[in-house]
Formats: C-alpha cells, structure tokens, sequence
C-alpha cells in the first residue's frame, strides 16, 4: 500500500527524499523479509534512495527519537487502539451532524409551511406547539451532540462542528423570525377580536378588516373610473356632463358607507395596542390615499365642470347647391368617397381635439408643479438661512439644505424658462411635441442628480421630520401635506412624462410627428431604467472593489438561491437546505453581484432600501445551466470548476428568461471576442 500511494502519486502528500527500511531482528523474519524483497524489488520503483536498517538504533541516528513511537524506541505518544477509538467516535458523530442537519431541515419546513390560523386561541396554541417542538430540538441536541465536544481535537471534528453550527444558527434565525410572524399574528387576532366588539353597532363593519378592506376597494374602484373615461368623449358638452353624472352618481353612492368606514378606521387609529403597530400604519395608509382620492374626484369635477358649460358651435345644415347637384360626384361612388374623406376628416379633427386638450392639461399640470415647487422652495429652503428661525432648527439640519433639496431649483428653473414654454410652443401641432422632447432629452437627466440624492434627502427628513422647524414652515403655508411629499413630486414627475407621450402616440396613429413621439418614448424609458438601476446601484454597501469597473449594469432584481460549494471531495450546502437566501443580483457587462437586501424604516417612498455586498463573480469565469430540476423558474450559474453552484429562482418564468438569455449573449460575446484574438 506505502509502495503504491507512493510511486502513483496516491494519497501520500509528502514529496519523498529518502526511504528507511526497518529489517525484522528475528531470523526467519529477517529472512522472509529479504526474498520478498528481492521478489518485488521491480515494484518499489522509486527514484529516491532506499536505506535498509538492521536496528532500531540505527533508526535513531536518521530520526530524532522525538518523532518516534515508544515501539520504535522514541518518546512519541502513540496508542493505535486509541486512535481506533477516537476514530469511530468522530465517524458516529458524522453520521450524527448529518442526521440533526435532517432534523432541522424537516422540522424548519414544516414549521414554515404552517397555515396561520383565524382566532386567538389556535393561534396561540399553534404558537405553543411551535415552541415545545424547537425545545425538543434544543433537549436532543445536548443529549446527542454535546457529549462528543470532549472529543480529542481534530481538523474533522472542527468541520463538522462548523457544519452543525451553521446548520443550528441558520435554524435560530429562522425560529426568530417564524417566532416574530407567529407573534405579529397573535397580536392582530387579538386586535381583531377587541376591535369587532367595539364595532358590532355598525351595521357595515361588524369587522375591522371589512372597514379597510371597503376603503381600499372604494380608493381602487374611484381610480379606475377616473381612468377609464375616455379623453376624446370628455370634449363635447353632452359627453363632459355625462361623464360628471357618473363621478357624482358614485360618490353619492359610496357617501354612506364611507362616512362608517372612515369612523371605524379612525377609530383604529386611537385604540391602545395598535399605537406601535404595523396595523396602525396601513389604516393610516388607506386613509391618506382616501383623501388623494378625493381629492383627484374634486379636480376631475372641476374640469367636467368646465367642459359642460362650454357651449359648442352648432352644425348648420347646408342645402346643396344646383352645381352641386350637378357634380359628377353625386355618383354612387363618388358620392361613397366624399363620405370616406368627411367620415377620415371628422377623426383627424377629433384626434388633434384630443391631442390639444392633451397638451393643454399637461401644461397646466407641469406649470402648477413649478409654482408648488417655488413656493416649497420659498416656504421651507429660504427659512432654513432665515435667523429668526434657527432656534427652531434641529442641529441635524445645519449646512444641509442642498442634502434636503437636492437640485430642486435647478428642476424648477428648467421647467418655468425653457421646458414648459416649448411645450407651450406645440401648442397648434401637439402631434408635433415628440421632438420637443428628443431636443431636451439631454437636459431632462438632471432628474438623475435629483434621484441620485433622494436616499440622502429621505435619511434626514426621516432624522428631522417631527422638529418644530418643519411644522412651524408647514403652519405658515397652510399646507396639510409634510414636505417630504412634496420632495417626491419630482420623482413623480420624470416618471409622468411617459404617460403623456403615450396618450398622444393614441391619438397620433399615421399622423406627422408619430416616429418622433415613438422614439422620445423610448429614449425617456431608457433614462427612467437608468435612474431605477443607478438608485439601487449606489445603495449597495461593503463592496471594497471599484463598480466603475464592472461595466455597464445591464440587469438587476430579487432572486431565492441555494449556493454549494465543494471543500474537497464533500459538497456543502450553505446554512440550512429547507431556507433558500434571499439575494439582490446585479449583472454587470463584467461581473455578477450578490447582495443581500436590507429595508430601512420608513413608510411608501421613503422605505430605501440598501444592498449588503455578499458574493462577486467574475463573468469570465462562470458557465449557465438554462434549466434546474424541480421548477422552471429555477436556472444555475456555475463556476467553470463547478466548485461553485448558485441555484436562482426568479419570480417567474419570463423574468428567468430575460435574465438567462442576457447572461447568455454575454458569455457568447466573450466566447467571440476570445475567437478573435486568436
């Protein structure tokens, strides 16, 4: 066996310099001993010298008796059958990491596959039976696995404690926050039992769900009948006041049961154990976005308003004349031509009608927001250098006016003297507004500046937002919305220009200026996937290398992955096999990212989230497996020594797709780039 680890480059991981050979003392084994050699000699091939040894005293002078066995005459502790011992205690308790890893993972995924129940009382029995379980867990563990603690050290029982420690750990973290869904869960049941006593006098909301169930659906409802009333129908008096019959007709409707379920849900609010809670947060939620509602419903009737009592120009029927009469084109098919071309007139007309109209409330949308902006601007930034104000300023908001305001101004300043004016400037040809666009493209990525701050600007509005500077500047301008929503209506903004090239592509089908309002619509859904990707880009953190590097962000998003590595001939799976990670891609033209996403407080737009660098692989050095067994959503990316496998589960089959065909082209544009080279 020594021979042939030896001379076959085996197990042996020394590189031999000399062989000693121990020759038996007795006689016959002595003997025995030199014919089986002489017998073999061809197999001990070796090509370093080989010394025989008549006695161990001879050994001494090669070896220091230091690193000698007592058998040999050395003072090396050595005791094979302990060794033996220790050997089956470390392989039973292999066996016994591998089976606690099977224990956790069982008990891990029944436990999260756990439906949660509707009262009270099963839920806090469910939550009991959880518990008793991990304690058993917690019970087998120290009866099974801490007696072999006192094994004797070793590199393997290291790893295997190492593997059984992550496995447990994983587990802990799962139990917490399995432990905190069950508790959140406890404390609505119990909220929702309090609440529907309290609510039993109402004869629509015997349910505190119920209550913000109907606002939510009246919220939603109210939207989709804003938005489902057609434009070029809104243009004609007939058309405006029926329009407006149905926006009253609907708040009469819903005028009832609103007015209970506001009462309910405000009664929410005040009610003790939700004052810390996340129920708390969502009523508050539905109610804010009741008022936009109401609010969109107010500005909407305005226009009808104003649509209905516009009095259109009646058409007066013409007679003939007798040389029309005469006209060749009173023939049938002339006739059926004229109709064709008044018939195409009348849609044109009504397409530049609607187009115009188009324009004109986007105008006066745009130019609102610039004068919303100013007077923000006025109320709030020019107050931050006013002395009379300082003492009400927090020390946080000290030289911090452009973190808070971001290039606002800047915004503002384009809008008021050059956008708007050339907006205004279409206003006879609006089909035409597509190349206002293409010119301004450029100017419009001052949005990015904007969005490339607002994490800073939301971090200290969130730091300062209940300090009497701020409620002081919102009393003087009577507003009843925060500042922070209107540090979002840029945001809001950029992200609006699409519908409006949308709206007029509608009206501007085979019309002059279509190609360009087609192309301006792609050129700002370009900037709005720049200013998306750019703002989770520069939320990662704890990446030492330089991003600049990594060439251009082509693709990111939220995938479940399983990742293995091989540590020898063994493949690990990392932390528990029954709890996927949860991981933040970032593809890159040279390099693919694994983050780990992390939500800040916050509530709507100011939840930021930021981005935990875990893992980079280079995109030169990794391989793709288009189908992973067991889901199709599922794909591999692989290292090119398969040491690495990372398995991605994308939220559904398209975006796999996407992301496997862009991973792809890659790999082929580097596959050809490698072929041209040669």
């Amino acid at each position: 066996m020594f021979q042939s680890n030896c001379s076959r480059g085996g197990l042996y991981p020394g590189n031999l310099r000399l062989v000693l050979v121990l020759r038996p003392s007795a006689l016959l084994q002595r003997t025995l001993s030199d014919v089986f050699f002489r017998i073999h000699q061809n197999e001990f091939n070796m090509k370093v010298p080989v010394i025989m040894l008549s006695s161990v005293t001879d050994l001494h002078s090669y070896i220091d008796r230091s690193q000698l066995t007592q058998e040999l005459g050395g003072t090396l502790p050595y005791c094979h059958k302990t060794w033996i011992s220790q050997r089956t205690d470390v392989e039973g308790f292999a066996v016994l990491v591998k089976r606690m890893a099977h224990i956790l993972q069982v008990l891990g995924r029944e436990l999260a596959e756990s439906e949660l129940p509707d009262t009270p009382l099963a839920t806090s029995n469910l939550l009991n039976t959880h518990s008793n379980r991990r304690e058993t867990v917690k019970v087998l563990w120290n009866l099974r696995v801490v007696p072999f603690f006192t094994l004797s050290c070793s590199a393997l029982r290291y790893r295997l404690l190492s593997q059984l420690n992550e496995s447990l750990t994983a587990f802990d973290e799962f139990w917490l926050l399995h432990q905190n869904k069950l508790d959140k869960c406890l404390q609505l049941r119990r909220f929702e039992h309090n609440v529907q006593q309290v609510t039993d006098t109402h004869t629509h909301t015997n349910h505190p769900r119920k209550a913000v169930h109907y606002l939510v659906k009246w919220c939603e409802d109210g939207i989709y009948l804003v938005a489902s009333q057609p434009l070029d129908k809104c243009q004609t008096q007939e058309g405006a006041e029926s329009a407006l019959q149905d926006l009253e007709g609907y708040l009469e409707t819903a005028n009832e049961k609103l007015v209970d379920m506001t009462a309910v849900s405000k009664m929410l609010l005040t009610m003790y154990f939700v004052k810390c809670g996340v129920l708390q947060k969502q009523v508050q939620r539905v109610l804010e976005k009741k008022i936009m509602v109401q609010e969109m419903f107010e500005k909407r009737r305005v226009s009808l308003k104003k649509l209905a009592a516009k009095q259109t120009r009646p058409v007066q029927p013409v007679a003939p004349t007798p040389e029309a009469i005469k006209s060749p084109l009173s023939s049938p098919g002339q006739y059926t031509g004229v109709l064709h071309q008044v018939s195409t007139l009348e849609s044109f007309t009504r397409s530049v009608t609607a187009q115009k109209q188009i324009l004109h409330s986007w105008s006066d949308a745009i130019n609102a927001v610039v004068n919303v902006g100013e007077c923000v601007l006025q109320g709030y930034a020019a107050e931050m250098d006013n002395p009379a104000m300082s003492a009400l300023m927090p020390a946080a908001l000290n030289n911090k006016k452009d973190v808070l305001f971001g290039n606002m101004q800047e915004i503002l300043h384009f809008h008021k003297t050059i956008f708007l004016r050339q907006l205004e400037s279409y206003a006879d040809s609006p089909e035409l507004v597509g190349r206002c666009f293409l010119e301004r493209m450029g100017d419009l990525r001052i949005y990015e500046k904007y969005c490339h701050n607002k994490p800073r600007s939301e971090s200290l509005w969130r730091q300062c937002s209940d300090c009497a500077f701020f409620q002081e500047c919102q009393k003087k301008l009577e507003h009843k919305l925060g500042l922070d929503s209107y540090l979002l209506k840029p945001v809001q903004r950029i992200t609006k220009y699409q519908l409006l090239l949308k709206e007029l592509i509608k009206y501007s089908k085979g019309c002059e200026g279509s190609v360009e309002l087609q192309a301006a619509l792609s050129s700002l859904l370009g900037i709005l996937k720049a200013v998306n990707d750019s703002m989770h880009l520069i939320a990662i953190t704890g990446y030492e290398g330089n991003l600049g590097e990594l060439g251009r962000l082509l693709m990111q998003g939220s995938f479940s992955v399983w990742a293995e590595h091989k540590r020898g001939h063994v493949k690990v799976i990392e932390l528990a096999r029954f709890k996927p990670m949860q991981r933040h891609l970032f593809l890159h033209e040279r390099a693919l990212l694994f983050c780990k996403r992390r939500e800040e407080s916050g509530e709507g737009y100011e939840k930021a989230p930021s981005y935990s660098f875990k893992q980079e692989l280079s995109m030169n050095a990794i391989g793709i497996t288009e189908h992973a067994k067991g889901d199709s959503k599922k794909f591999e990316i692989w290292s090119r020594s398969k040491d690495e496998v990372y398995t991605v589960q994308a939220a559904s089959e398209e975006i796999k797709t996407v992301w496997v065909r862009e991973i792809q082209k890659l790999l082929t544009g580097q596959l050809e780039a490698c072929r041209g080279m040669r």
